[in-house]
């Protein structure tokens, strides 16, 4: 395997990069507890669920230092954004340590910046300063709503813009995440996320500006690292 990344990335610290994601609608709670387990035994940075399974999730960690992330308004983004609140305030209460939110895109795409930074704030401010991620679904946005959108997150005070859901047309992409680096700046979290299957992937997704991962495929893209490794390092 041939990256440009200097110096070598370790698998121990590619796995600190990854968010190891459980989003399906019909996981059950064995399928949880070895998500957990796999954190665990992998040292990922967290895990990402649905709400309903966050205090799970919680227990099963607990004592490790790997956080639980919550989506927020997923798949769509579409609900009020009075939903989006009580889910937060509800995952929070629960045990989340971060909050990944899907931004309202249709109204991203009406140009009503001032609704989606207030739906954001309230975002935020419910999350009772633990980190929000905004999912902006790159695939449905121009290039100028991808960047008003990543501007709009930086002025809310969340911590991260993240590409994808991994639900609708399309994944994260380099000139996505490249284009959120260069919007929000070298300090702000880019989660890139959807589509990210084999450790090639990764390590360009990383090398694109991305500060954290959301995928299913963490452990392939962890082992394959290691098997490809340098002998010594």
């Amino acid at each position: 395997m041939k990256t440009s990344m200097s110096p070598p990335i370790s698998p121990t610290d590619l796995a600190a990069y990854i968010d190891h994601t459980l989003l399906k609608a019909d996981a059950v709670a064995k399928d949880i507890e070895k998500l957990c387990a796999e954190a665990r035994e992998n040292h990922f940075y967290s895990v990402c669920v649905n709400g309903s399974w966050v205090g799970q999730a919680r227990h099963f960690l607990e004592g490790h230092g790997i956080k639980v992330a919550c989506v927020v308004g997923f798949p769509l983004g579409a609900m009020s954004g009075d939903v989006k609140r009580f889910e937060t305030e509800a995952a929070i209460d629960d045990g989340a340590h971060e909050i990944d939110v899907v931004i309202n895109i249709g109204q991203i795409k009406a140009g009503d910046n001032k609704f989606i930074l207030r739906e954001l704030c309230d975002v935020v401010e419910a999350a009772d300063e633990w980190p929000v991620k905004v999912i902006l679904e790159t695939c449905l946005l121009t290039q100028e709503e991808k960047i008003r959108a990543c501007q709009i997150v930086v002025e809310s005070g969340a911590k991260f813009v993240k590409t994808s859901t991994g639900f609708s047309t399309g994944g994260a992409t380099i000139a996505d995440v490249k284009l959120m680096r260069e919007t929000v700046g070298p300090k702000f979290g880019v989660k890139a996320s959807g589509g990210i299957r084999d450790t090639q992937t990764a390590l360009a997704m990383i090398e694109a500006g991305a500060t954290r991962l959301g995928t299913s495929a963490s452990i392939a893209i962890v082992k394959g690292l290691a098997e490809n490794q340098p002998a010594g390092y």
